[in-house]
């Protein structure tokens, strides 16, 4: 079988390698499509290269079919469509206060062990999560980027009416805003990228420039004065942090959805001020993964279209060099199964 190892230095190989035996408690799956996410990119140009053993397969956003179960495996067949909730949690610590998804020891699967970007992965059978027939197996490779978006709205509690405020348009922010925008709220996206913004646009999302317009203004003039009752952090950047408390509302919330590596100045007096909250948003759980399922299976949003390019994985090499050269690009497919 055909395997894409990441061998450092911005650098892939395609490689014919053995099957994996299959393990007690796993599955094999034959990959149909892999997504590459934002952390894949990051993992090309050099990052959490601590958490690799190079060369190592990559890749976690996968939809395929069971191609043989192992040992008490139960409820799953050769055959079943499924996509993966990547997460390996490891002893539960003192420190976890019960939240296994993101305890202390928790391994990622696709970082921290192989992932899904070869023709077979094995996994364990608690990670599935059953795809429904009639959803096509490219959008199920979105699963678990939707995922996300599904989880850090339940976590920023948005209610139908809502004014919400999304900080960043790129794949997650986007997702975000159509997952509010199912909720009922009235949304906004502020991002810097024309494409993106056209792309919003053609959504039919509210969109703002902020290198064009007041971002603040827009904001009161969108929300007849009321400004935002949740914020989304998705930017990652400086100029994404300082917007944020200017943005919402007395006792709105801000979800920190990007990750910032390094400490960036907040606006500490805002959040006395107006009594706001600050959460933060981590991966998923379960149910983000069925919710997800259920609205891309729904078809009430537009998944389609966030599906920049869908290549074969012989051609990743040239994927991650695209992704490269086109920031305005959104969600990049390999096809394991060609």
């Amino acid at each position: 079988m055909k395997a894409l190892h990441f061998t450092g230095n911005k650098t892939f190989d395609l490689q014919e390698v053995d099957h994996q035996p299959v393990l007690p408690g796993e599955v094999r799956l034959k990959v149909a499509y892999c997504g590459v996410c934002g952390t894949d990119v990051h993992i090309y140009h050099g990052a959490m290269a601590q958490r690799l053993s190079l060369p190592q397969v990559i890749g976690h956003e996968v939809s395929g079919e069971i191609d043989a179960v192992g040992e008490g495996v139960t409820g799953w067949q050769p055959g079943d469509r499924v996509t993966v909730r990547p997460l390996k949690p490891g002893p539960e610590m003192s420190v976890d206060n019960g939240v296994r998804h993101i305890g202390q020891n928790l391994k990622f699967i696709g970082i921290d062990t192989p992932g899904g970007m070869q023709q077979y992965w094995n996994v364990p059978a608690y990670t599935l999560h059953r795809l429904p027939d009639q959803l096509p197996l490219p959008i199920g490779a979105l699963i678990e980027p939707l995922a996300v978006a599904c989880h850090d709205v339940r976590l920023g509690d948005v209610k139908p009416g809502e004014n919400v405020v999304i900080i960043g348009g790129g794949p997650i922010g986007m997702l975000v805003a159509l997952v509010a925008k199912e909720k009922g709220a009235n949304v906004l996206i502020s991002e810097v990228n024309p494409t993106r913004l056209k792309l919003a646009e053609s959504l039919k999302l509210a969109t703002v420039n902020p290198k064009e317009t007041d971002l603040v203004a827009c904001v009161a003039e969108f929300t007849t004065g009321a400004m935002a009752d949740v914020v989304f952090e998705v930017s990652g950047v400086q100029a994404g942090v300082t917007a944020m408390t200017a943005l919402a509302r007395v006792r709105g919330r801000i979800v920190m959805v990007a990750i910032h590596a390094e400490p960036k100045a907040v606006d500490l007096f805002r959040f006395f001020w107006r009594e706001l909250k600050l959460i933060g948003a981590r991966v998923y759980e379960p149910e983000d993964f069925e919710e997800a399922i259920a609205l891309a299976t729904s078809g009430s949003l537009p998944l389609d279209a966030l599906i920049t390019q869908v290549s074969p994985l012989a051609d990743a090499q040239a994927v991650f060099e695209t992704i490269d050269h086109n920031p305005a690009g959104m969600k990049y497919l390999l096809q394991c199964d060609a």
